[in-house]
């Protein structure tokens, strides 16, 4: 009970309890104004008329009130400083000079000439020429075989020419069109890649949905020292690389295909093939397909009309996109390991001539159309083959692989921002298996 004097007339002076309160309100200058002794006696007139109790109650609400904002106050501080804290981490910050120089094309003025001139007929070289005739010697293959001129060529002036010049230099004239940096891309892959798929195996109702889980099968000797063919087919829907063989290796890759990805040297080869054969997993699977060359278009506006299942050319922007990851953890790889200026990679890495691998861009087309992907076959080591299903140990120089598998592990890690993907894209969860 707060201690009252008492005067000698029987009237009661000041309580200690206005004290107290003006010694906290001093501590708290931020919840309400200092006041001086003369306002206090106004507030609380020298006649008791409330019970000392009420002040002690109110005295208790006050300190608890001044001590939870105090304690909030500081706790925002302490949040917003963490939260700086990580955002300024250089873990989880792109490298500017980077971005900069990854977005640089160095071929870029070569490839515009060269569509031009593939554009205007004119094939620029001996070699092209030759790989133009070849190409047209065996574009009589959808001819009728009963025709009495199956086995005579398609010339300049035939009808048959004349239409498939004509789809080439429109299919190619719009990929030109197309071909520049847009990140977004990776939000219509589904509406291009998976929903033709879809339609393909009959399902019309499945809107823009994502596969529920995807396996992208790589091609690495290091798939033998291990029995993964059962899980890989145990997803709802596998991406395989560049034709390569299941037969007899089912135990360790599987053999269910739900896409066939490849680049346009593998369907160059095919397209000579009558009916342009390029189905080791199947005529009715679906091929997807990245330029290499524009001239390749040629095999595809040939073997396009042959096919019974889809025959899809990646979206130009999407490669963009995937050249430009690629040479930004090429760029920081280089400039980690050797301790060499940027000007320098190019010398390392064959310029112009620089590319992502086929394995790279079929991981990322799984990330814009499943929800969950599993990367098998990615790496190497020094007593495995390069590929699996094939005798080959040399690598090719055109690709930095290392730098790919730090992609990669970026992926699986799933904090690190990826360069050049929109905030918008969420990366799918990534499981990488060895």
């Amino acid at each position: 009970m707060p201690r009252v004097s008492e005067n000698r007339d029987g009237s009661e002076t000041e309580t200690l309890v206005p004290k107290i309160l003006t010694t906290i309100i001093g501590s708290f200058p931020y919840l309400a104004p200092p006041t001086t002794n003369s306002s206090l006696k106004n507030m609380f007139p020298m006649k008791r008329t409330v019970p000392s109790l009420f002040w002690l109650l109110l005295l208790v609400v006050f300190v608890t009130t001044a001590t939870y904002c105090a304690m909030v106050s500081r706790g925002l501080i302490s949040i917003d400083l963490k939260s700086k804290i990580l955002i300024q981490d250089p873990e989880f910050l792109l490298n500017v000079t980077l971005l900069k120089h990854a977005a640089i094309e160095i071929g870029e003025e070569q490839t515009k000439q060269e569509i031009q001139n593939l554009l205007d007929g004119n094939f620029g070289s001996q070699a092209r020429h030759r790989t133009f005739v070849s190409w047209r010697r065996f574009i009589h293959h959808d001819v009728d075989k009963s025709s009495r001129n199956v086995n005579l060529p398609a010339t300049l002036r035939s009808p048959l020419f004349y239409r498939y010049w004509m789809d080439f230099r429109k299919v190619l004239n719009e990929w030109a069109r197309k071909k520049r940096f847009q990140p977004g891309i990776m939000l219509d892959l589904t509406r291009l890649v998976k929903v033709p798929v879809d339609r393909h195996n009959g399902l019309f109702d499945t809107g823009e949905r994502r596969y529920a889980s995807c396996a992208v099968v790589g091609n690495s000797g290091i798939l033998l020292n291990k029995d993964y063919g059962g899980l890989i087919d145990a997803h709802d829907a596998v991406i395989r690389l560049n034709n390569a063989r299941v037969d007899n290796f089912e135990h360790k890759v599987g053999k269910k295909t739900t896409i066939s990805f490849v680049n346009s040297n593998i369907l160059h080869l095919c397209a000579r093939r009558e009916g342009c054969f390029c189905h080791p997993y199947g005529a009715n699977v679906p091929i997807v397909m990245y330029i290499c060359q524009a001239v390749h278009f040629l095999d595809y506006t040939v073997c396009n009309s042959s096919h019974k299942a889809p025959l899809l050319v990646t979206d130009p922007r999407f490669d963009v996109l995937c050249a430009r990851i690629v040479k930004y953890y090429s760029l920081k790889r280089f400039v980690e390991k050797s301790g060499k200026g940027l000007e320098e990679w190019g010398n390392a890495h064959d310029g112009a001539f620089f590319h992502y691998s086929s394995g790279m861009q079929a991981v990322m087309l799984a990330l814009g159309i499943c929800d969950k992907v599993s990367i098998f076959g990615f790496g190497k080591s020094t007593s495995a083959r390069h590929h699996y299903h094939t005798n080959q140990k040399a690598e090719l120089h055109l690709h930095d692989y290392e730098a790919e598998y730090a992609f990669y592990h970026d992926l699986v890690d799933g904090y690190k921002p990826i360069p050049f993907l929109l905030d918008t894209f969420k990366v799918p969860p990534v499981v990488l298996y060895q």
